[in-house]
């Protein structure tokens, strides 16, 4: 099975090594043609405004919204999550996938230096050793969208709608690959 990783911006290496260790094979997504013949894409972290712009200018926004439309699983953390949601907290005029009927405020947990590892439960998962890197958290979920984790304080930080995870952390940061697994069974069931 393929799963194709957002490769135009972000931490793609550490989410290519997940998803082999997953059983898959990864395919590096840079334009539109990339994602056919795929069972899943992965939107890594990264800065949203720049994933915007890149996947704009290349058409690529428009062939994930369109398949996001279909059921196509997709996996989003960190700024993945971000441009999948539907909008964003302070930044009504910043572009999304709305791929998600969640709200987030970006960069929640702060600036770099508040870049921490920590271990979180997630529903149907377990515990999982995640890194949270400028991270946004999720302020509103629709009634479709099922939480899965919430920190310590009771933020939302790990949601699923349907064939589609999203995630205010990065589980690919910390070698554990529990998500990552759980995101391929979505896919193989598609």
């Amino acid at each position: 099975m393929k799963i194709g990783i957002f490769a135009l911006q972000g931490d793609v290496a550490e989410h290519i090594k997940a998803i082999e260790a997953s059983g898959c094979t990864p395919v590096q997504v840079r334009n539109p043609q990339d994602l056919d013949n795929l069972s899943g894409l992965v939107l890594p972290g990264g800065e949203s405004t720049t994933f915007w712009k890149l996947s704009n200018r290349i058409g690529l926004d428009k062939k994930i919204i369109s398949l996001s439309k279909e059921g196509f699983p997709i996996f989003g953390t960190c700024a993945g999550l971000i441009m999948m949601s539907r909008d964003i907290e302070g930044y009504p005029n910043q572009p999304t996938w709305n791929i998600m009927d969640v709200t987030v405020r970006r960069n929640a947990y702060g600036r770099q230096l508040e870049s921490h590892v920590e271990t979180i439960h997630a529903k149907d998962i377990g515990d999982v050793s995640v890194a949270f890197i400028r991270a946004p958290f999720i302020t509103r979920v629709g009634e479709k969208v099922e939480v899965l984790s919430c920190d310590k304080e009771g933020n939302i930080i790990f949601v699923r709608q349907g064939n589609f995870l999203g995630a205010a952390f990065h589980p690919e940061m910390t070698g554990d690959i529990k998500i990552h697994n759980f995101f391929c069974d979505i896919a193989r069931r598609v």
